[in-house]
């Protein structure tokens, strides 16, 4: 079994890829180059639904466990959540965007709806970044035999949980 930092490491470039696919599906439907907007919303929505979990599980399984076995890191954990309320609310003003969209979305509207995506983008680079360079060597020293991937985390490396 991986440490757990690795598998959080995984886990976010999983997360980033599946956003770089999102950003694809967005693109190529603004420009008309293919995709149906209903297509579209399912996928956004499951990626968002995919970001919530995995936050929801660091919330609750790795940021407890990383405050008791390393209390100094209690601050850094304190301010992830943060940024995980803060990117929820990104998450509900783009899904809001993008249930707007049609056919014939004007230039105003696909602007807006490049520039959530790109601000959404921008913010979780640096959030998945920051947790990557604060707590994946607390989470290495982890222990692997006493919690799963997927109850520190809400998902695997694959997208599962």
């Amino acid at each position: 079994m991986a440490a757990f930092g690795a598998e959080l490491v995984e886990i976010h470039r999983w997360l980033r890829q599946e956003l770089a696919d999102v950003r694809e599906d967005v693109e190529r439907y603004l420009d008309n180059r293919g995709g149906r907007p209903r297509e579209l919303k399912a996928h956004c929505m499951a990626f968002c639904a995919a970001l919530n979990k995995h936050h929801t599980g660091e919330d609750a399984g790795a940021f407890p466990l990383l405050a008791r076995e390393f209390p100094e890191l209690r601050p850094l954990l304190t301010k992830m959540e943060e940024d995980h309320h803060l990117v929820t609310g990104l998450l509900q003003q783009f899904e809001r965007v993008l249930s707007g969209i049609t056919a014939d979305s004007n230039a105003a509207e696909v602007k807006r709806i490049r520039g959530e995506l790109d601000g959404l983008t921008a913010i979780l680079d640096s959030h998945f970044s920051f947790e990557e360079r604060t707590i994946v060597t607390a989470l290495n020293s982890l222990p692997t035999g006493h919690h799963s991937t997927t109850e520190l985390f809400g998902l695997d490396a694959h997208g599962q949980g």
